[in-house]
């Protein structure tokens, strides 16, 4: 779900040793005397109503990312992962793996949903997809010894038989500080799913259309989107790893081949999907 995008900006605090945990994330570097950290942000997220609409709304988006004990974590939004590869701090080769879990909520209440012909079609149930991921980072690549680029891939499944299919997502970032109060990054996914996953949130059954007013239409799998943005922090009180900061970003997501193609995206809504955010953290 788009408020994971969203959440995501919030790792972008701290750049100078690797903690990344989740791949559809930027990288979380948590350089500290014990290995411990922990930070907490909530954000204002501009969202479209579900994948594939151009009707937007303001949606708050919590999380949190940090280290114990040499174990990574991420709670962003919907989402959440955790990196079992402990590195030492002064690594400058991050090797990741663990599990990833996401609770998909598109479209499973019309409340929230502006266009009358996708509201007019079924709801689904909330689905929860589990998984794990693999990933490498590099630190000190191109600005400094604390730039990072980071490329990992992750498949999740769903578990609850709602879509009762796979996502392989791959994906690259890279960030950088600028100072010790201010760090910027891009980054870059892809989903590709399978064919239920499709048939599930991008169908219109024949049954549906005289109530919807969109023609029918048959999904089947393969590449759904891909996502390019940016991010950017900066720190309010002490520096990028203590206190207050301020947190930004965008995204942009652009729907493929069928998921583009379906009248839910290319009739109801837009092939280009846009995600902004700003929100303040706080690191512990």
């Amino acid at each position: 779900m788009a408020v994971a995008a969203a959440s995501s900006l919030l790792a972008a605090p701290v750049l100078a040793q690797s903690a990344p945990v989740d791949p559809n994330a930027p990288p979380m570097p948590v350089p500290n005397a014990n290995g411990n950290t922990v930070t907490v942000a909530v954000a204002g997220a501009w969202l479209p109503d579900y994948e594939g609409s151009n009707d937007y709304s303001l949606t708050p988006a919590p999380a949190a990312i940090g280290t114990l004990g040499g174990v990574s974590f991420q709670v962003l939004g919907n989402r959440a992962s955790v990196d079992l590869i402990a590195e030492p701090t002064d690594a400058k080769w991050d090797f990741q793996a663990g599990p990833v879990g996401l609770v998909n909520f598109n479209r499973v209440s019309r409340k929230g949903i502006d266009d009358p012909r996708v509201k007019a079609l079924p709801t689904t149930s909330t689905a929860l997809e589990l998984g794990g991921y693999v990933g490498v980072g590099k630190v000190g690549v191109i600005t400094s010894d604390y730039d990072k680029l980071t490329v990992s891939v992750s498949y999740r499944y769903d578990v609850t038989g709602i879509h009762d299919s796979g996502v392989i997502q791959p994906s690259i970032s890279y960030y950088t500080p600028l100072s010790t109060k201010a760090a910027i990054g891009i980054f870059g996914s892809a989903e590709k799913v399978e064919r239920e996953y499709g048939r599930t949130y991008f169908d219109v059954r024949p049954q549906d259309v005289a109530a919807s007013g969109l023609p029918a239409f048959r999904t089947r799998g393969g590449w759904k989107n891909y996502v390019v943005g940016f991010a950017g922090t900066y720190s309010l009180t002490g520096d990028l790893l203590h206190g207050f900061k301020v947190i930004a970003g965008g995204t942009y997501k652009r729907m493929l081949n069928d998921f583009g193609d379906t009248p839910i995206v290319s009739i109801a809504g837009s092939r280009d999907q846009w995600l902004g955010a700003v929100g303040i953290g706080y690191t512990f």
